[in-house]
């Protein structure tokens, strides 16, 4: 596959996420305690919808290395597409949180990376904004991953549609499919119904 292509297609993957969620949660810094008590005390349904835009920090550019850049221009054996390309994924891999949302409650839509893939379901997985990402096509920026573990058990398969609701923590983790910045751990996790 072209570099550009792969390129065109992660570009394609951040416009996609526009269009993930209605409400964001609010913001601000607070105790710890007082957002996972807050977490707890509150049934899914009364958590607003978080939007995928909200995890990433107001001024940070996912495509800022690409201004100035004639895509068009390369061919595969063009070293500069390469330089690019391991520049851009270096970038995404480290790219930055926003820390107003660690120890908040979340409720958020997303498709489904299996990470244990068991008979009876999957318990840990990888939520992404989009159809495809980490499967498809090259991850997304970690501050658009987030790393599941639900408190039970879900028969749930690649690409499943989901809710998944419960405390945020900015937490870096590295996994095959991909480098996730955020986690929800003892998560309610149900199918996704509009």
């Amino acid at each position: 596959m072209k570099y550009e292509k792969i390129l065109a297609l992660a570009g394609i993957g951040l416009l996609l996420l526009q269009g993930c969620g209605e409400t964001a949660p609010g913001g601000g810094a607070g105790t710890a305690a007082a957002p996972v008590a807050e977490a707890q005390s509150q049934s899914p349904a009364q958590v607003p919808e978080t939007r995928w835009e909200s995890l990433i920090p107001a001024d940070w550019d996912p495509q800022a290395m690409f201004k100035g850049v004639d895509i068009d221009s390369f061919d595969d054996k063009d070293p500069r597409a390469l330089d690019l390309m391991l520049k851009l994924r270096q970038a995404w891999d480290n790219a930055p949180v926003n820390m107003a949302l660690n120890g908040k409650p979340v409720r958020i839509p997303g498709y489904v990376v299996p990470l244990d893939q068991q008979p009876e379901g999957i318990r840990e997985f990888l939520l992404v904004p989009y159809f495809g990402a980490c499967v498809h096509v090259p991850p997304p920026p970690a501050n658009q991953i987030i790393h599941v573990l639900a408190s039970e058990t879900i028969p749930l398969q690649t690409m499943s549609t989901v809710w998944v609701s419960g405390t945020l923590e900015v937490m870096r983790s590295e996994t095959e499919m991909g480098k996730a910045a955020y986690r929800v751990q003892q998560a309610l996790v149900k199918m996704y119904e509009e």
